[in-house]
């Protein structure tokens, strides 16, 4: 018996993994400390009305042996991909069900996703980027390319005439970076992988939070896209679904490689390895997409943007360059005094109490940036960066 050795080539602990052990050893050691964390994406808003009362009501479904569900249906009950193609509908964006295929989140589809390509095939990445990325191709022992993500660029990489692989992965709105691509530049990636016969990996798990009508919420909204793309969305941070647990993944029909449909290969995939979203779950998701439920998420988005918009204003005044904020819960910092990832963790953490993310943890190009969240509360968004202003001045000769 041999294991899978392409795993000893991880990182020895997961990023996130790394900063609650960092954290949990400051607080031993400081008690008293009121530790606010602008680090980890997690929600604190409740889930809605909407979806409380429709939940409620399947429990109560589940409770009748007329109305009992079992095993449900292999892509997802059929009440929900209408309510998802009627979202892209609002889009501009025409897709029929059974293009749709509802998930446990976007993270597991990301990463399962990979079962139905070569493990020959060439991964294109940018830097920095979601680890979810790089660490499912490291554990299949595919080959990597990074691209840059850098100041000069917005961190929005593109391709140009040499650049060569199978399968790209692009998020918009970025994390960790918050930077969204325009149309125009969109457009550019996806007639790059229709001349190279590469497929487009694109994460729009946070495209609820564009507020900007110019810019794309789905990748479909580009001509061409349904030949080279597969699209991936959750409802984590749209609804607040990240203990509750469901997204959903777009194969278009007309999406073939090697004479061979991806949304036929996807579906077989997910028919013998994953036996679907529980349907108290698919009832609260069809709730989201309701008018109803769309505006009460609207609200909760509208919340962690002005929490974005009150981290950015602290910044704006320090003087530091930054991206996201605007149409994107995440904001992406250089760090002050040129200081290193870990090294500004340490001195936020210690001077001001304030737990961020290291962007060096999302790859090399993260080095000496850092990323801030919207997620918590706005009570805590408003000590934390009064704290910061109130040090005088704030992030310089820290």
């Amino acid at each position: 018996m041999n294991i899978n050795k392409n795993y000893l080539n991880l990182n020895d602990s997961y990023l996130f993994s790394l900063i609650a052990k960092k954290v949990n050893e400051y607080k031993q050691q400081n008690p008293e400390k009121e530790i606010i964390s602008l680090g980890i994406g997690d929600v604190t808003l409740p889930l809605t009305p909407a979806v409380i009362n429709r939940m409620s009501k399947a429990v109560s479904e589940m409770g009748s042996a007329a109305s009992f569900k079992g095993y449900g249906e292999e892509q997802g009950y059929g009440f929900l991909r209408r309510a998802v193609s009627g979202y892209y509908e609002q889009k501009g964006v025409g897709l029929n069900e059974k293009e749709i295929f509802i998930s446990d989140g976007a993270k597991s589809d990301l990463g399962n996703i990979l079962d139905i390509f070569d493990v020959n095939n060439t991964v294109i990445i940018p830097d920095p980027v979601y680890p979810v990325y790089v660490d499912t191709n490291i554990m299949a022992g595919r080959k990597i390319i990074f691209i840059d993500g850098n100041v000069e660029n917005s961190f929005l990489p593109m391709p140009d005439e040499e650049l060569y692989g199978d399968i790209v992965y692009l998020c918009s709105p970025n994390n960790p970076t918050g930077a969204v691509y325009t149309k125009e530049q969109l457009n550019i990636w996806v007639d790059w992988a229709l001349e190279k016969e590469a497929v487009i990996l694109f994460d729009s798990a946070y495209e609820a939070f564009i507020q900007d009508s110019d810019l794309p919420t789905s990748i479909y909204q580009i001509d061409g896209a349904k030949n080279c793309a597969i699209e991936f969305c959750s409802l984590s941070k749209t609804a607040g679904f990240t203990g509750t647990r469901c997204g959903y993944t777009v194969v278009p029909k007309e999406l073939e490689r090697n004479g061979t449909s991806l949304n036929k290969l996807w579906l077989r995939r997910q028919t013998t390895k994953f036996n679907g979203v529980p349907y108290i779950v698919q009832k609260g998701a069809e709730a989201v997409f309701s008018k109803e439920g769309l505006a009460q998420i609207k609200d909760n988005i509208d919340y962690y943007l002005e929490n974005a918009r009150i981290i950015t204003d602290t910044l704006n005044q320090s003087g530091i360059w930054y991206t996201g904020g605007n149409n994107s819960p995440y904001i992406w910092l250089k760090c002050p005094e040129n200081m290193s990832s870990w090294g500004f963790f340490d001195i936020l953490l210690s001077k001001y109490n304030i737990v961020g993310t290291p962007g060096v943890g999302f790859g090399n190009n993260g080095e000496g940036f850092f990323r801030l969240t919207a997620f918590a509360s706005r009570d805590n968004v408003n000590k934390a960066m009064n704290r910061i202003q109130q040090s005088g001045s704030p992030f310089i000769n820290i």
